[in-house]
């Protein structure tokens, strides 16, 4: 079926897929000056909000639907709706990747720790002398983003990688303290000095986590190492408990087994059996960002409990993963719904697409994900076009 609306040329094409889950349709829209092609769910418009942002991150709501955004340029960003005109609420200077709020204060996860403000709801301004250090936390090169957000049991929880492929890093207290990186802390706020505690170690770079909205149980995604080629280790987006376990530096998971990495010489802090198994993977190379989980009554009921990942795409290419490949053969950006049966990972469908051109050339590159108090899907992408992007349902038929 060929249709046309608002000046939006689309045809509906039915997703080969075994369960039927999706249907899709082509959207045209216009991104500065140039028409690209995205692919979407039928019933469903991608709309660009802003192209006003400097290398936006991850993005969260307020209680009052006010829209915060972390970015790699050192802006804090806030937009109120129709969140179409960014106000910098903030400069700071260690990478201010992600915002969230409690009570009369923004937190903000910066490199080197969880910092706080006294912030009241649509404040204009952040007076940079009034942000301070909640929690120290271990900064250096690589992968030096810190994701934070707040669980269902209110408390505080941040993410941080491991520098790089094998580095020797591990939330451990017998490991140096500019060491203690790779996976998930919990704020504990008992007493009169906060302090981050390991949540859940042994994940390389965790830049994504959200909580199932049923279970309350929380899942993150998980950037593998680039070091085993193009097609290995699978991505991970994993269930994640306290104390839980996912085996990186010293151990990857392929697919169908974990395996030891001989690139790290140093013994596991933990045995190969104490290594919890993603329940659902992405193809190596994918670079899988923020992750969402749907409420209820927000996009359509079919979506209810699952999760939305922003895969970025990846610099490596076929065949040996290194950079200077075709670019053409580069894992393209995406957004995909890993899909829930109660509280069963059920498959992995995708989302929205079409942000890589067929040389390899990336006109956006999803990274934050949100669903907003109107039930719509918003994302950031912080490279080709600087923007925020809302997915939401058509209003009537195509």
């Amino acid at each position: 079926m060929v249709c046309t609306l608002l000046l939006i040329t689309c045809t509906v094409i039915t997703k080969p897929a075994l369960a039927q889950v999706l249907e899709y349709r082509q959207q045209e829209i216009t991104v500065e000056d140039f028409t690209r092609r995205v692919q979407l769910p039928a019933g469903y418009t991608l709309e660009i909000l802003t192209t006003e942002l400097d290398g936006p991150r991850l993005l969260s709501f307020a209680a009052n639907g006010d829209l915060f955004i972390g970015s790699k340029s050192g802006k804090v960003y806030r937009l109120v709706p129709p969140y179409t005109r960014p106000e910098v609420l903030v400069t700071l200077d260690n990478y201010p990747h992600s915002v969230t709020l409690r009570r009369n204060e923004i937190l903000i996860a910066q490199t080197d720790g969880i910092y706080r403000a006294p912030y009241r709801p649509r404040q204009a301004r952040v007076d940079p002398e009034s942000v301070t250090r909640l929690a120290a936390l271990p900064g250096g090169g690589g992968h030096s983003s810190r994701t934070v957000g707040i669980g269902p049991d209110e408390r505080v929880y941040v993410s941080l990688g491991i520098s790089g492929n094998c580095s020797d890093q591990y939330l451990g207290a017998d490991y140096p303290f500019k060491d203690r990186r790779g996976g998930i802390l919990v704020l504990n706020e008992d007493g009169d000095k906060p302090r981050l505690e390991p949540f859940a170690s042994g994940l390389r770079n965790p830049v994504g986590f959200d909580w199932h909205p049923q279970s309350g149980v929380l899942y993150a995604s998980n950037n593998g190492p680039d070091h085993l080629g193009f097609e290995q280790p699978r991505e991970y987006f994993s269930r994640v408990e306290a104390h839980s376990f996912h085996g990186m530096p010293w151990f990857q998971f392929d697919g169908q087994s974990v395996r030891r990495d001989k690139c790290i010489s140093s013994q596991p802090q933990r045995p190969l059996s104490a290594v919890s198994i993603p329940v659902a993977t992405f193809p190596a190379r994918n670079a899988p960002m923020a992750v969402a989980f749907v409420p209820a009554g927000a996009l359509d009921a079919g979506f209810a409990n699952d999760a939305v990942v922003a895969l970025r795409g990846s610099w490596g290419t076929r065949p040996s993963g290194k950079a200077w490949g075709n670019p053409a053969t580069r894992r393209p950006p995406k957004l995909v719904r890993v899909r829930f049966e109660d509280t069963t990972v059920v498959g992995v469908d995708d989302l929205v697409t079409g942000f890589q051109l067929a040389n390899g050339e990336r006109w956006a590159r999803p990274v934050g994900v949100a669903i907003g108090p109107d039930g719509a899907l918003y994302f950031t992408s912080d490279s080709g076009v600087h923007a925020l992007f809302r997915l939401r349902r058509l209003a009537g038929p195509e």
